[in-house]
């Protein structure tokens, strides 16, 4: 059994279509602050191991929300689209884009020292802090 699947997904208004190629089916949650102001909450989202095609490009706009990372969104609706890292192009992609609830299974946090208090995940998960990602990505 694959731990990645093809998948497509699109925008809430239908403008902006994604498709994905080897889309982990491990979903993660982003707790760090950037990603709570850009959804209001935890960020639940697959890795793109493969392409990612976007059709409508021209209904998507891009933020540069970091040194390291941008976001994108439909500019008609306001959906999320992705958090893509600008040195390699890795896309982690939101999770509600798919209709993939039986493929899916959610297994880890990122930033977990960073998330509230208010909520909490009944899921058993790996969890890394802030330290520990970063020096995931920084090789260290």
């Amino acid at each position: 059994m694959s731990d990645t699947i093809d998948a497509k997904g699109q925008c809430l208004c239908g403008a902006v279509e994604i498709e994905a190629k080897s889309l982990q089916k491990n979903i993660g949650a982003c707790h760090c602050g950037m990603c709570r102001h850009w959804g209001g909450g935890p960020f639940l989202a697959l890795q793109c191991e493969g392409e990612v095609e976007i059709i409508g490009t021209n209904q998507v706009s891009v933020f540069d929300s970091s040194e390291w990372a941008e976001r994108g969104f439909c500019n008609q609706c306001g959906t999320h689209l992705f958090y893509r890292l600008k040195q390699n192009q890795q896309y982690y992609l939101p999770a509600g884009l798919f209709d993939l609830d039986e493929e899916l299974h959610f297994d880890h946090q990122v930033f977990i020292d960073k998330k509230p208090i208010y909520y909490h995940f009944a899921n058993e998960t790996k969890n890394m802090t802030e330290e520990e990602v970063f020096a995931m990505f920084s090789g260290a």
